[in-house]
């Protein structure tokens, strides 16, 4: 499929957001990861030429902090603000109502997205997370946090920061807005809360996932949720899986 053009748009907050358009079709918006990129996340991946094959007008951005997008070092530009990007891509290409998927850190976004704007969203499909979204883990973000701002990788000597630090010195990447980025608080809601979502939600994650934990907790929490495990896979190859892919097609298609 031939590359589309990189298009800019501004946040509410003057945060300059870097999003392509491809295909044509039912409207859907895409929503990467932690430390990736609209074209890590999901163009490398095979992600948004299927989708476009199948029928879908793909409207895929970097967040704040990532890609081509702006990249704040202030903890405080991040959190809900990131919502704002959302919002933002979606106005810039006249998409009022549009199927979001999101992985990892778009997955969490996706969820507050759907249920603060019920009416911008048709369905959620989210990849990466699990029923470890229910864990307070804040202390465990800022090892994350800290580990980017370290000058020597070699000294972070847990391995779970120290896999993010190597994903963020990947080139083109900005540890400090990255830094920032995960430091800033994030809302997660409770079980009890997620009975009030009014759109249905698919959830996909790696059997081997140490991140997400097993889906079934979180879809169970959606009053209309359903739960996908890939076997043999983890959080870093559970995105490019093809049964991945095929869950959500066959779960936007309904």
């Amino acid at each position: 499929m031939k590359s589309a053009s990189m298009m800019f748009t501004n946040t509410k907050d003057s945060v300059r957001i870097a999003y392509t358009v491809a295909g044509e079709g039912k409207p859907l918006v895409l929503v990467h990861g932690y430390g990736s990129s609209r074209v890590q996340n999901w163009g490398s991946t095979g992600w948004i030429d299927r989708l476009a094959q199948n029928g879908f007008r793909i409207v895929s951005f970097d967040c704040r902090g990532h890609g081509h997008s702006a990249k704040p070092h202030d903890p405080a530009a991040y959190g809900d603000h990131m919502l704002d990007d959302i919002t933002a891509v979606m106005d810039a290409t006249s998409t009022p109502l549009a199927d979001l998927v999101g992985y990892s850190m778009g997955a969490q976004l996706s969820i507050r997205y759907m249920m603060l704007h019920p009416e911008r969203v048709r369905r959620v499909a989210v990849g990466g997370v699990g029923e470890l979204y229910f864990k307070e883990r804040a202390a465990w973000r800022e090892t994350i946090a800290e580990a980017m701002l370290i000058a020597d990788p070699k000294l972070i000597e847990d391995p779970i920061p120290a896999r993010f630090r190597a994903f963020a010195d990947q080139r083109g990447k900005d540890r400090f807005a990255l830094s920032a980025c995960m430091r800033s608080p994030r809302h997660f809601y409770k079980p009890e809360d997620l009975k009030a979502a009014t759109r249905p939600v698919l959830v996909v994650a790696g059997e081997n996932d140490d991140l997400a934990g097993s889906p079934f907790p979180l879809a169970k929490a959606f009053p209309d949720g359903r739960a996908v495990v890939l076997p043999s896979r983890d959080h870093m190859t559970a995105v490019g899986d093809p049964g991945f892919k095929r869950a959500v097609l066959e779960f936007l298609g309904e």
